[in-house]
């Protein structure tokens, strides 16, 4: 297949997008529900670390989520009543997104017991879990796999980077062997597995980046998120940051190697996330990433631009 036929194939765009996605799997666009299955981290909680990853808020990814003391039935209610304004259930469907913290770092049986009526609900498509892949013990795979012959299941494993040296200085906790056991488990039970990534780590070089785009292509996973590093108030990371000890990437710079993430991404390889959210009340750096809008059609300029298809490899 050329570049024009591909292009076509994702509905104009140089990449292949979730949106796309959905619509030629489903046959109709699907919205995330931010859920919060009251988790916490081993990165926390004392039994890797009590400090955590360097960039992760206090909410552990999940401000976006509603109350997590609320059951899960009235969080999805909350949630839809977030995406209400821009959705009708007729013209589309839901993902039940266990987004905040670590979301199979508990027994078992607790987690059954939390998404099993989730994934069971006539309204929820998909059940997306987010989590570490040294939390993906044999008796959770199975119940994974249980899960997974009832609805589709997408699993996100956060792997920020390939380069060993940065994930130490982040705190990530775990080495690149266990990611890629843990895509190989996953993919064995029949899940969906997306890549979490982060283009701006503090000193990684434009060839970091690209490699760790390039490795999470080669892992085996079905899906990955480009993320912009965001710098929140009360992480780590702002405290270096206001330190003086790295600068955040500018928008041109974010856009240029974003560009070259992409090209080396397989085209099968579905992007859910070009830039991310960071919560305003909390994003000290870099401001300009606010205007989500802007930076996605600065992108889509850059790619035709420089003719830049996602599986075409850098010269």
């Amino acid at each position: 297949m050329d570049k024009k036929q591909q292009i076509k194939q994702w509905n104009g765009r140089r990449y292949y997008s979730l949106d796309c996605y959905l619509k030629r799997t489903f046959g109709k666009k699907l919205y995330k529900l931010s859920l919060d299955g009251g988790m916490s981290c081993p990165n926390r909680d004392g039994r890797i670390s009590s400090g955590g990853c360097i960039f992760c808020s206090a909410g552990g990814s999940g401000e976006f989520t509603p109350d997590r003391a609320l059951p899960p039935g009235e969080q999805i209610a909350q949630a839809k009543q977030r995406v209400g304004a821009k959705h009708s259930e007729e013209s589309g469907g839901y993902i039940a997104y266990f987004q905040a913290f670590t979301n199979t770092y508990a027994p078992v049986g607790y987690l059954e017991r939390l998404f099993m009526p989730v994934v069971m609900r006539d309204d929820i498509d998909v059940l997306s879990i987010a989590t570490r892949p040294d939390c993906l013990e044999p008796e959770k795979l199975e119940l994974l796999c249980r899960l997974r012959k009832i609805k589709p299941l997408w699993v996100e494993l956060g792997l920020q980077t390939s380069n060993e040296k940065t994930a130490r200085l982040i705190n990530r906790g775990y080495d690149l062997e266990c990611f890629e056991r843990a895509v190989k488990e996953l993919k064995s039970i029949g899940a969906q597995v997306i890549v979490h990534t982060i283009a701006g780590l503090p000193y990684e070089s434009r060839s970091d980046m690209i490699n760790t785009a390039a490795f999470a292509g080669s892992s085996g996973a079905d899906g990955i998120k480009l993320q912009l590093l965001h710098v929140l108030e009360g992480t780590e990371l702002a405290r270096m940051y206001k330190n003086g000890e790295f600068e955040t990437l500018t928008e041109q710079e974010y856009i240029s190697v974003l560009c070259d993430m992409i090209a080396v991404l397989p085209p099968d390889m579905v992007i859910h996330r070009l830039t991310g959210d960071g919560d305003k009340r909390l994003l000290i750096a870099p401001l300009w990433s606010g205007d989500k809008r802007h930076v996605l059609n600065s992108l889509s300029h850059e790619l035709k631009t420089r003719d830049v298809i996602q599986g075409c490899a850098l010269n």
